[in-house]
């Protein structure tokens, strides 16, 4: 890998994360330099220029080009290094393992991050916040846990019998939940907790 390749990325961040656990899990290093979102280090005419949307990751590839969005991103690194797979070795696969990555971002991930953005004193008078809303948006994440762990039922992994990138959307979303807004799994949800418990123990996952 060349020491070129430079992904800007956040410690805290659940996009950033999903990229470095996809390229832990099949080996590759990246430069990682950090971006201080907080302080709006992302909204300067510097990075602007690599993503004109103003968020992390960013992925800036030997010839000084850039690449933004976390999915966009781990595509191009499957590419260049289709093993370890992780988004599908066939068609099928593929299509399967892509229709359960977008439940976990438009059901999971996305209700996560409503809650935390309405309800996290970390967005406190960044914009304005409607914590009655950020509460609708949690009770919304606790439905989808209590589905999420009815689908992990005689199954190892969220979409396949191996981890793929739907585990690891699911497994950020999960975690920053629990960091930013006190979301945590319910104890009854037992296949939920092994299966959470089963990829939080991969090497990958301190990435």
């Amino acid at each position: 890998m060349s020491p070129s390749m430079k992904l800007y990325s956040h410690a805290v961040a659940p996009n950033p994360r999903r990229v470095r656990i996809f390229a832990a899990e099949k080996g590759i290093e990246l430069v990682l330099e950090d971006v201080d979102i907080l302080a709006g280090q992302n909204r300067t005419p510097e990075f602007l220029a690599k993503n004109s949307s103003g968020g992390v990751p960013v992925l800036e590839l030997d010839d000084g080009s850039c690449l933004s969005e976390s999915v966009a991103i781990c595509r191009y690194l499957e590419g260049l290094y289709p093993e370890l797979n992780l988004l599908g070795r066939d068609l099928r696969e593929q299509a399967e393992i892509e229709r359960w990555n977008r439940r976990m971002e438009l059901e999971l991930f996305a209700a996560i991050g409503r809650t935390v953005q309405h309800t996290s004193s970390i967005f406190q008078g960044r914009f304005k916040q409607f914590p009655e809303y950020g509460e609708t948006q949690r009770a919304l994440v606790y439905q989808r846990l209590e589905r999420m762990g009815r689908e992990l039922v005689g199954h190892e992994f969220v979409a396949s019998d191996r981890f793929t990138i739907a585990d690891i959307t699911a497994l950020v979303a999960i975690d920053i939940g629990g960091r930013l807004a006190d979301i945590k799994i319910p104890p009854e949800l037992t296949h939920l907790i092994h299966w959470h418990e089963t990829v939080s123990t991969r090497p990958s996952a301190a990435a």
